[in-house]
């Protein structure tokens, strides 16, 4: 069989023939973190196989991810969940292999079908209401329970992706949340309380699941999910279109407050006392009651009260998602794939600079290029150097001017162009092929055609390339020159990191029961190994100062940072800060001797490494923030709203905010946050919109 490659929106290299000894035979959909396939064992047994993308598969925190959903899918078993039959969280390509279901989900059958009737409707929320009972039973909370995670089988529905779940007696209800999951489906409380999340969660989801199900839209609606999360909040749902008998049930699970909400088991108890004829009366919420219809414009009638305030409620409602303040409250979405750029696209928009009456730089705004996604940029040869899906471009960083564009293949970011052996590499994208501008113009210098790899890292002036045989390449960013290909000791499949100002590149190999980690540092010019040293813990280095390396001590399941810990490879010292709240999904970043650590749920905190404590925590009000970067001075870090904040180095306290930068026209947010970028004193960021920013760093507050 050849090889099957994804054709979904993360489309990527070629895929694998097998999953351990499942062969894989075809694509049956594509999500965030893998695709999952139809596969056979060796027996002839149907399996369904999800296998991690290649661009994660290299990532410590999406196999964090993806152990997290093995172990809670084993947890659960029942006549509503689809069992794991097997699973290789540890392999090159993790995967996890489940029984195949035949049947559409909830989201495919309601598209194709249009609503369900009344009796299909009982036996869907009796069968969802007994699956959630086998989940939470084993004290599992799914927390993304919505139509594309329910399958319709022959023998009722199946609860499917345990992706985000998390045991409820988890330490993480103590912690700042992780919101994520899908807006219209989310409680109020993984918006307000994000520590307090339960299994009351799932209840909520389980009546916008069924709201969908009866109507083909949800309880709360909107093309923003900013929007949708208002009203999740603080809005009465929408339930015109229900079954009479359904709808009371339903709107106790949509109860703002989660002891408000029945259990499983009383939802079942109340569905048997419901009789089985149904009324197919559509059922019209109290609060609608008292409007009339009208044949004429709605213009031509006095407006009721209640109307009025839902009018003005739209309106604050709008005002509110597109504001800085609270609703920093982003759904992680996959970006739908965009059209590649290329030098026909439309002239780019001018900057548009924002200047004082004073010498001092004022800021400037620009929006290079047409697409509508989060330009990613780097600083290099005194320009700014930024790409989207399609297109690298380069910046004046005193205006915002376009210098040049230059069209690429790749339709996915992972990151942003870097400069390597003074000229531009325009993408750190696996593929076969590799490709350097001339910094000056944007015009290609080499290009070079090599074996499929399935990492790319710049350090030092060189590209290092990991093949799937964990064979490490180094190519010389100036020339394109193969300067050496080996292995590395060690390291069985080695994906580098570097930092500026640091020599050499680190790659990390955690043993397989996350007690302890190799780490090697290697001269990118020779690929010898300059040191190693076997560390305890799941670890994952952020940053270097002064002779030392620091890194984060993750939870070998949940992925979050537990602790930082410094090394000095000179003395062999460790030294290790225990965090006093752990960051669910930590990334970091150093300077001096300071360690500066962004939580998935928006927490900020600051760790002296001198002085062994935590200097300070800022709770910011972010869902997601980028890994920050400092100065000394300040913290900068962009949220999924494309604002910028700056947080006082020394205090911790929030000194300055851009506005939030959405597209009106799009509800799709970016997966990847690019960090800011620091030069001259200057902070450069981008926003969903697609615009670049610069602001002075001097003066946060006035941005």
């Amino acid at each position: 069989m050849a090889p099957q490659r994804n054709t979904g929106a993360g489309a990527e290299a070629e895929l694998p023939e097998y999953a351990g000894h499942y062969r894989l035979q075809s694509c049956l959909g594509s999500g965030g973190m893998g695709v999952v396939h139809l596969a056979q064992s060796t027996s002839g047994m149907k399996v369904a196989v999800k296998v991690v993308h290649a661009e994660f598969a290299q990532d410590p925190e999406f196999r964090g991810r993806f152990r997290q959903e093995v172990a809670a899918a084993r947890r659960v078993s029942g006549a509503f969940t689809a069992p794991v039959v097997d699973a290789d969280p540890e392999a090159e390509r993790p995967w996890m292999a489940t029984s195949f279901i035949p049947g559409p989900t909830l989201s495919e059958h309601v598209k194709r079908n249009g609503p369900m009737a009344p009796g299909e409707l009982r036996r869907l929320m009796a069968g969802l209401a007994e699956a959630l009972r086998d989940i939470h039973r084993v004290g599992v909370v799914h927390r993304d329970l919505k139509p594309s995670n329910v399958l319709l089988a022959e023998d009722g529905p199946k609860v499917i992706d345990f992706g985000i779940s998390r045991p409820k007696d988890s330490e993480l209800r103590t912690e700042t949340g992780k919101l994520i999951g899908t807006p219209p489906f989310m409680a109020p409380e993984q918006f307000r309380r994000p520590r307090e999340v339960g299994p009351a969660a799932d209840i909520f989801a389980l009546g916008s699941v069924l709201v969908h199900a009866a109507t083909g839209r949800g309880p709360f609606d909107s093309d923003s999910p900013y929007v949708v999360a208002y009203q999740v909040v603080h809005d009465e749902p929408d339930l015109a279109g229900l079954p009479e008998n359904i709808a009371p049930l339903v709107l106790r699970c949509l109860a703002k407050e989660p002891e408000d909400r029945p259990t499983p088991d009383e939802l079942m108890r109340e569905l048997r006392s419901v009789s089985a004829s149904y009324d197919t009366q559509a059922y019209i919420p109290a609060q609608r009651a008292g409007v009339t219809p009208v044949s004429e414009p709605p213009a031509a009638e006095p407006e009721q009260p209640e109307q009025a305030g839902r009018r003005r409620g739209r309106r604050l409602r709008k005002r509110v998602a597109l504001g800085a303040g609270a609703l920093g409250l982003a759904a992680i979405g996959t970006l739908a794939a965009l059209q590649l750029s290329d030098d026909s696209d439309p002239a780019p928009k001018s900057a548009t600079p924002h200047t004082t009456p004073s010498a001092t730089f004022g800021g400037w705004r620009t929006a290079p290029v047409s697409k509508k996604s989060t330009p990613q940029c780097s600083y290099g040869d005194g320009k700014l150097l930024c790409a989207q899906p399609g297109v690298v471009f380069a910046l004046d960083p005193s205006d915002g001017s376009l210098l040049w564009r230059h069209a690429v293949a790749t339709t996915q970011r992972s990151g942003p162009p870097v400069l390597s052996g003074g000229l531009v590499q325009p993408s750190l994208d696996t593929g076969r092929q590799l490709e350097a501008l001339d910094p000056a113009t944007g015009k290609a210098r080499w290009q070079k055609t090599v074996p499929a790899y399935t990492g790319l890292a710049d350090a030092g002036g060189m590209l290092l390339l990991t093949h799937a045989d964990g064979t490490v390449t180094g190519v010389d960013g100036s020339s394109g020159a193969t300067k050496w290909s080996h292995r590395i000791p060690g390291q069985p499949a080695p994906y580098f990191t570097s930092f500026e100002g640091d020599p050499v590149a680190y790659a990390t190999n955690t043993s397989d029961d996350g007690t302890s980690t190799r780490v090697t540092a290697v001269d990118p010019d020779t690929g010898e190994v300059s040191w190693d040293a076997r560390l305890d813990g799941t670890l994952k280095p952020v940053g270097t100062a002064d002779g030392s390396v620091f890194l984060l001590s993750l939870d070998s399941v949940y992925n979050s940072a537990k602790a930082v810990v410094r090394y000095t490879p000179g003395t062999g010292t460790v030294r290790r800060v225990t965090l006093p709240l752990a960051l669910d999904q930590g990334h970091g970043t150093v300077h001096g001797h300071v360690v500066y650590v962004m939580g998935a749920g928006g927490s900020l905190v600051a760790v002296d490494m001198d002085a062994r404590k935590q200097l300070w925590s800022l709770e910011t009000a972010l869902v997601r923030g980028s890994t920050p970067v400092a100065d000394g001075r300040q913290v900068y870090v962009t949220a999924a709203d494309g604002r910028l904040l700056a947080v006082n180095a020394r205090t911790g306290r929030l000194v300055g905010q851009t506005p939030a930068r959405l597209d009106s026209n799009s509800d799709q947010i970016s997966a990847a946050l690019p960090e800011p970028v620091v030069a001259d004193n200057r902070v450069y960021a981008a926003a969903p919109d697609g615009t670049v920013f610069a602001v002075n760093s001097l003066t946060p507050g006035a941005w």
